[in-house]
């Protein structure tokens, strides 16, 4: 008779215990919401993330969806070395008004060049050449400088002249700038995705 009792306790005890165990909450898990008293009535205020939204995107054909959905991926390729380049630059111009001479100056930037070619330069040759097209185009977006200043600024008119040619045989153009409410609107669009995560 004992038995037959002490099995359900049991596994209600199991089953209760267990399920305590899932409903530990963490301080990750508490909200303190605050509120404001507006004429004797209190008004909770909560701030919640900016959400972007974009019409719906209708295409005419198979194509039009193709092409964009190939600029999505492009975009997603490009993008990261576009936020790496930006980043980089701000690094090296805060090391740069640290150095007290042209001489060094020089040195650091050189230094650095050589350093980003090493370990970048197998990776920035699997991208495409559309890819390469979008990078220019976000590195603008990044920095607020065309590629082609960028490199006279930092190597020189002769280096940037030379890279311009060089980009110039392959169907690009270091001097593009970028317009997020003209030409370059789809890929402004893509990007705000992805930095809201909902790409």
């Amino acid at each position: 008779m004992v038995k037959r009792f002490l099995i359900p306790i049991i596994l209600l005890f199991l089953f209760w215990s267990g399920y305590s165990q899932d409903s530990i909450r963490t301080s990750r898990d508490i909200y303190i919401a605050r509120g404001i008293v507006i004429d004797g009535d209190t008004v909770w205020v909560a701030e919640i993330d900016e959400v972007i939204v974009f019409p719906e995107k209708s295409f005419n054909n198979f194509w039009q969806r193709r092409r964009y959905t190939r600029l999505i991926m492009n975009v997603k390729k490009a993008y990261p070395w576009a936020k790496l380049a930006g980043k980089t630059l701000e690094e090296v111009n805060t090391h740069l008004l640290t150095l007290k001479t042209e001489q060094e100056q020089k040195e650091y930037i050189k230094q650095t060049e050589q350093e980003l070619l090493d370990k970048y330069t197998e990776d920035l040759k699997r991208l495409t050449i559309t890819q390469g097209k979008i990078l220019v185009k976000l590195v603008y977006r990044e920095t607020g400088a065309t590629s082609y200043d960028l490199v006279e600024f930092y190597r020189g008119r002769f280096s940037a002249f030379f890279w311009q040619a060089l980009a110039r045989l392959f169907g690009s153009n270091l001097k593009m700038g970028y317009d997020p409410h003209g030409e370059d609107r789809l890929i402004e669009e893509i990007v705000i995705l992805i930095e809201n995560g909902q790409l």
